[in-house]
């Protein structure tokens, strides 16, 4: 039997001490790395304001409805002129002639403030440059005003008529240098939404989001319009992980689904919740990736709010998704 000295106990009792102590400290990383991946996946909640068309709400409705249900993030569309429909107060969205400085101090009264504004108007036809170009540059001047980072541009939902698809990317190409050198002038994001007959290919959105080489040409992934137009909202994100700004959370029912998959372009809003649809899957896949990647970005919910129960509904099964899977949401 080999005899031990006391100082050979006791280096060998120090050695064995550093390397629990050495293996504590590995755990404390290992659990501060993940503490901190979970602190870099906060996303926002917000939602458009299509969602209170169908009930004629004015915006200020909508408003107060985020600010019952806690949400601090809105998105809604911009009129550029003057609508009966929405002077008398039946339209949940904002024209641009209202002063954005009063806008802006109505917002912060219910703690609410612009993730997006919508300027979507189809800028792959004939009059894209003479209609969208002017349509998106004055939104982006308002939207600087108002506080507003970005401003949400789209194509149309079918091929142009009168035009070959190529001469329908060079006419956009040309729109879009005209619209990046406002925003960068603003420095306003301007993204690019798949919605239409170009944007839901993902061949051509990446032709499109190279028309200019900036940091203020970005993408609002929509997963309801790649699903309706045939692709997978998983696949597309991944694709475009990088360029993605902002997101249209949108589910799809199975009945719109088996009429409209692969033949449609875009929906303008579902008359389905968040969670009840044959998109739910996929969404959480997207929600998943989105946390893994790092995006502390803005989620803003899309869906028929048939005046408030269903987008309720949506919101609820959002928030519930977020601590499945670990999400934390930013206020």
């Amino acid at each position: 039997m080999t005899e031990v000295t006391r100082r050979e106990f006791l280096a060998a009792g120090a050695v064995a001490g550093g390397a629990i102590a050495a293996g504590a400290l590995a755990r404390a990383a290992d659990e501060t790395k993940t503490t901190e991946k979970k602190e870099t996946g906060k996303m926002k909640i917000g939602f458009h304001t299509d969602a209170f068309n169908s009930s004629y709400k004015s915006f200020e409705d909508c408003l107060k409805w985020a600010q019952r249900n806690n949400v601090h993030y809105i998105e809604c569309g911009l009129i550029d002129g003057v609508s009966w429909i929405h002077g008398l107060g039946y339209q949940p969205h904002v024209a641009l002639y209202e002063d954005p400085a009063l806008r802006r101090r109505k917002m912060d009264k219910y703690g609410v403030q612009f993730s997006q504004v919508d300027a979507a108007y189809p800028l792959s036809g004939k009059d894209g440059a003479i209609r969208g170009v002017p349509y998106v540059q004055k939104s982006i001047a308002w939207a600087k005003l108002i506080g507003c980072p970005r401003v949400d541009t789209t194509d149309g939902l079918h091929a142009p008529e009168g035009l070959s698809d190529p001469q329908a990317m060079d006419s956009m190409k040309f729109c879009y240098e005209q619209i990046i050198e406002v925003a960068e002038a603003h420095k306003i994001t301007v993204n690019i939404e798949p919605h239409g007959y170009f944007t839901t290919r993902p061949e051509m959105m990446e032709r499109m989001l190279a028309f200019c080489d900036s940091p203020y040409l970005r993408m609002n992934l929509d997963t309801g319009n790649t699903f309706i137009a045939g692709q997978d909202p998983v696949e597309f994100l991944k694709r475009f992980i990088k360029k993605v700004n902002h997101i249209h959370v949108k589910d799809v029912s199975e009945s719109l689904a088996k009429v409209l998959r692969g033949g449609a372009t875009g929906i303008a809003v579902s008359q389905c919740a968040l969670g009840d649809g044959v998109n739910a899957d996929n969404i959480k896949k997207c929600l998943t990736i989105l946390r893994d990647s790092g995006y502390t970005g803005n989620l803003s919910m899309e869906c028929e709010g048939q005046g408030g129960p269903m987008i309720e509904q949506s919101l609820a099964w959002l928030r519930k998704t977020f601590k499945e899977l670990g999400i934390a949401e930013e206020t």
